[in-house]
């Protein structure tokens, strides 16, 4: 195996899957929620190949006249041009550095990235403009671009964060079918912290009756690895979501069904999905409480920042400005 390889690991193999061109004119999306702390994203992929039942990106499948369920998980739209027009955009005078998250909605690094090789192009270009990078994901090919991102990381440009739903191999197969196993992310996130990334981890979805008893597990075992920061998000199921996930629970959690959505309700006031700011990724209410207080109460004992690193931009250069800077 060559250097910056990564060998695939024992996900479950894909369904037959239609990987389609987006020609899309722009690559850069925008938001304004104050739930999300970066205003600027990338996402190379429409849908997603992991086959999560609780994706919350699965309602935008819709907006392209596709099923939230199985198309979502095989009908994938790839942005095959998204380092070409990143370029460009990044080069425009308009474009004030700042953080760039990938992905904002379906993860950067599912199974197809490691032929087409996208994300890893989009990188190469926010390398070269020494452009910010944070990278949320829940499959361990991200360490194959541990050289690219341990360079941003010299200059305070780089973060991984690592979605861990459970340490159970076997939950993970039927929850997470298509992503890395749980002993893989854990060494993907060695090799990015030995690398000198920053690299945290998102204890989420926590799923009542599920898996909400391993989030000090999940913890313990990331800072073992090397994480330095970590986050807490309760499931929540928007829109269609909610009937995907209820038949998951009725396929392999038939008994818990009702006190897993019961206990969703509890947290997000009456309903599965509170979609109010300020309250859709934290939930209300006493379960929730009891949640994040035993977050907290682990984080602090582990000595676990529960902020992410402080990127810094401090060192964008247009390819242009550096060559005429070589003149001067």
């Amino acid at each position: 195996m060559r250097a910056g390889e990564v060998e695939a690991d024992d996900e479950a193999p894909s369904p037959a899957t239609r990987f389609i061109p987006d020609r899309t004119k722009s690559i850069i999306s925008r938001n304004t929620s104050p739930d999300l702390p970066y205003r600027a994203s990338v996402n190379p992929y429409r849908g997603c190949e992991h086959g999560c039942p609780y994706c919350y990106a699965r309602a935008y499948h819709e907006y392209l006249d596709l099923s939230a369920g199985l198309d979502f998980e095989t009908t994938i739209m790839v942005k095959e041009n998204a380092p070409e027009l990143l370029r460009r955009e990044l080069s425009r005078s308009s474009w004030k550095p700042q953080v760039i998250a990938m992905s904002g909605v379906t993860d950067p690094y599912q199974p197809i990235e490691r032929k087409l090789g996208i994300t890893r192009r989009c990188l190469e270009v926010l390398a070269e403009f020494r452009n910010p990078v944070s990278i949320s994901t829940k499959n361990a090919l991200v360490s194959r671009d541990a050289d690219l991102l341990a360079g941003l990381a010299q200059d305070d440009a780089a973060a991984v964060t690592f979605s861990i739903t459970t340490l159970d191999a076997r939950l993970t197969g039927i929850l997470e079918p298509r992503a890395s196993r749980p002993e893989k992310r854990l060494e993907a996130i060695r090799t990015l912290a030995d690398a000198g990334v920053p690299v945290g981890v998102l204890v989420a979805p926590v799923i009542p009756a599920i898996n909400d008893h391993e989030t000090s597990a999940i913890l313990e075992a990331a800072t073992g690895a090397g994480a330095s920061y970590a986050f807490l998000i309760p499931l929540r199921l928007p829109g269609a979501v909610e009937t995907i996930f209820g038949d998951w629970l009725e396929r392999h959690f038939p008994e818990r069904k009702e006190k897993v959505l019961g206990r969703l309700r509890e947290i997000h006031a009456g309903c599965v999905d509170d979609a109010r700011p300020g309250r859709r990724f934290e939930g209300t209410g006493a379960y929730a409480d009891s949640l994040h207080d035993l977050f907290n109460v682990t984080c602090r004992r582990l000595g676990l920042s529960d902020e992410g690193p402080e990127l810094s931009a401090a060192s964008f250069r247009r390819p242009e400005e550096r060559g005429q800077m070589r003149l001067l």
